[in-house]
């Protein structure tokens, strides 16, 4: 649906992410200044939201999304 709809999905095995830098929880990135980070618990249950503004936070966070979506395949390609 979400393809349908317009997304560009893309899928990174985690044995392809051993040498990236990443960020630690869930994000979401607003006009590359503003993350919110998504808490979950270990059992994956949403816990809480953290916003940082911090410009550094801010960088590395759009930087590793970057590096991800460069090796990331596109959801059409993607096979198991």
């Amino acid at each position: 649906m979400n393809i349908d709809a317009g997304e560009r999905v893309r899928w990174l095995p985690r044995d392809q992410a051993s040498s990236l830098a990443l960020p630690g929880n869930d994000l979401w990135i607003f006009d590359g200044r503003l993350v919110q980070f998504n808490i979950f618990d270990g059992l994956g249950q949403w816990i809480r939201t953290d916003f940082d503004d911090d410009p550094d936070v801010a960088k590395f966070c759009v930087s590793s999304i970057e590096s991800v979506w460069e090796r990331a395949v596109p959801h059409r390609d993607f096979t198991v």
